[in-house]
């Protein structure tokens, strides 16, 4: 009989633990570690987006009902309807919502009739308070996509190592202390389907573009062949360095 009771409160307990509702809280900052895995392995960086995305970050506070996320382009503000059975529906104005759910340290979000199903997972290092939305994300991929030493092997200051930091400065490339990643919107649509990086020196730069390749990677001017009056159209022109992963 004893026997019997204490296997009848072990499954209540275990079954208290199942319906935990801190096992089922979304709550928190997630990112797309699966397009930044993709990018690492040295893929051209919008084809790793494009195939794992389009959303790269959520930030969930499910006490306020209140869910956003960013695509790289645009920021979007949700509301949380609710929650059903560890399923959290957020109603995002002008679409058909979203819906997530946690599974341990991963958060998906179910595929609807705009986007497919996402992965997010939480953030490996803290941004500092106050970070824009998608500067975990950001901070994740410059890390791993770029991540290291880069020796200039041809190219202004050949011979240096150049070091791509987290937070998006830059040390070891001459005319530049600050980079950034094209990840998604107008600098996407402007260059031909080629990845783009920002470069400035002081508060002034330009866009250059580049390729990646495993180890390889190449920095090209980026010309602009549209008239005054047209919308920018980058492409490739006078490689400007070729640098080697150490």
């Amino acid at each position: 009989m004893r026997k019997a009771l204490a296997l009848s409160l072990l499954a209540v307990l275990l079954g208290g633990c199942a319906s935990d509702p801190a096992d089922r809280d979304i709550s928190g900052t997630w990112i797309n570690q699966a397009a930044i895995d993709a990018a690492a392995k040295g893929v051209p960086l919008r084809e790793a987006l494009q195939a794992n995305g389009p959303n790269l970050e959520w930030d969930v506070n499910t006490k306020a009902s209140q869910a956003r996320y960013t695509n790289g382009f645009e920021n979007i503000e949700g509301k949380i309807l609710g929650e059903q059975s560890g399923t959290w529906k957020i109603e995002v104005y002008g679409s058909s919502g979203s819906e997530l759910k946690r599974d341990g340290k991963r958060l998906q979000q179910a595929a609807n009739d705009n986007e497919p199903e996402q992965t997010f997972d939480l953030p490996k290092e803290a941004v500092p308070a106050g970070a824009p939305l998608g500067a975990s994300f950001e901070r994740a991929l410059y890390s791993a996509y770029l991540g290291g030493g880069w020796k200039i092997v041809n190219g202004p200051g050949e011979g240096n190592t150049v070091q791509f930091q987290a937070d998006g400065s830059v040390q070891g490339l001459p005319g530049a202390d600050r980079y950034a990643l094209c990840l998604a919107g107008d600098c996407a649509s402007m260059s031909g389907g080629n990845d783009t990086i920002w470069l400035q020196l002081n508060e002034q730069g330009n866009p250059w573009i580049f390729t990646r390749k495993g180890d390889d990677m190449e920095i090209f001017q980026a010309v602009n062949g549209a008239q005054a009056d047209e919308k920018p159209s980058f492409s490739p022109g006078t490689r400007q360095w070729a640098l080697e992963k150490q």
